[in-house]
């Protein structure tokens, strides 16, 4: 029985990242990717736990390699998820998580068709620029940019099964929850996981 595969993307300020630290803490039978990018660390980001931090020259060479799942660039950025980190855990029948950009997620659902994906859109566009604006990290050109990437990002939140609204954090995050299990409650999911037990229940005698 295969893992199923999860996307959850967003634009950025909306509140992916702290989402997903909080369902990993909830669903200890989620496993996370962490993605590799060439951009540099920013302040208490860890190497191996937030991102695998690299040069473009590295990022590059891997590209060559056939090493990545997904790759794409991102605000100037490579950013992309190994190979090694996602189809060993789904064939071993571990449900993995990718946090991913759209792109990303376009070339994950050829490659993995019944992946589900899920979009996290801000309550309102002032709400995502004052979410950017409390990192204190980017400069007012930065922060422009930003927001223009964001509303092409949320163009595609059409593409995704779900979408959720991270207006009230706790909420959201509840939400999420019920994606995935109701994504294990699927028929097929289930009948593969209780095989020998739908056996007995529908055999004679």
């Amino acid at each position: 029985m295969r893992g199923t595969l999860y996307i959850v993307a967003a634009p950025s300020g909306a509140g992916k990242s702290s989402l997903v630290r909080a369902l990993l803490a909830r669903d200890t039978g989620l496993r996370l990717s962490v993605s590799y990018t060439s951009r540099p660390a920013r302040p208490g980001e860890v190497d191996g736990r937030d991102y695998h931090f690299i040069s473009a020259g590295e990022f590059e060479a891997m590209v060559t390699a056939g090493d990545f799942f997904e790759y794409a660039k991102v605000h100037g950025d490579w950013k992309g998820t190994a190979r090694q980190a996602v189809e060993p855990l789904l064939a071993a029948g571990c449900d993995v998580l990718l946090e991913i950009d759209w792109q990303g997620a376009r070339q994950v659902r050829e490659k993995v068709p019944d992946a589900v994906g899920i979009f996290i859109l801000p309550p309102t566009r002032a709400a995502l620029e004052e979410r950017m604006r409390k990192r204190a990290q980017d400069s007012e050109e930065v922060i422009r940019r930003r927001m223009a990437g964001a509303r092409e990002e949320m163009r595609h939140y059409d593409e995704f099964d779900y979408v959720i609204i991270n207006d009230v954090f706790e909420s959201a995050v509840n939400e999420i929850c019920c994606i995935l299990t109701a994504s294990r409650l699927r028929r097929s999911v289930q009948a593969a996981h209780h095989a020998a037990l739908v056996e007995t229940l529908l055999g004679e005698g």
